[in-house]
């Protein structure tokens, strides 16, 4: 019985990761995305109208920084 302590140890960590993901895994499916309250429809829809603000805004963000940085340094583009 003795001999069988170290790889029933070994195995503990292992094994007992694999049943905490199952049940994390199994926990998740039971959550219907779909099926989702009218305010989170709301807040979703507001995010990605952020979102895509952001988008447009970004190359224009990226511009000002290299015309600033190049200002600051003196070098030409």
């Amino acid at each position: 019985m003795q001999q069988y302590l170290p790889l029933l140890l070994v195995l503990a960590c292992p094994v007992g990761m694999g049943l905490m993901m199952w049940f994390m895994m199994r926990g998740q499916h039971g959550q219907n995305t779909a099926q989702s309250s009218p305010a989170q429809q709301e807040q979703i829809a507001m995010l990605r109208a952020e979102i895509a603000t952001l988008r447009e805004q970004q190359p224009r963000h990226i511009d000002q920084q290299r015309r600033d940085s190049h200002d600051s340094t003196g070098t030409q583009p």
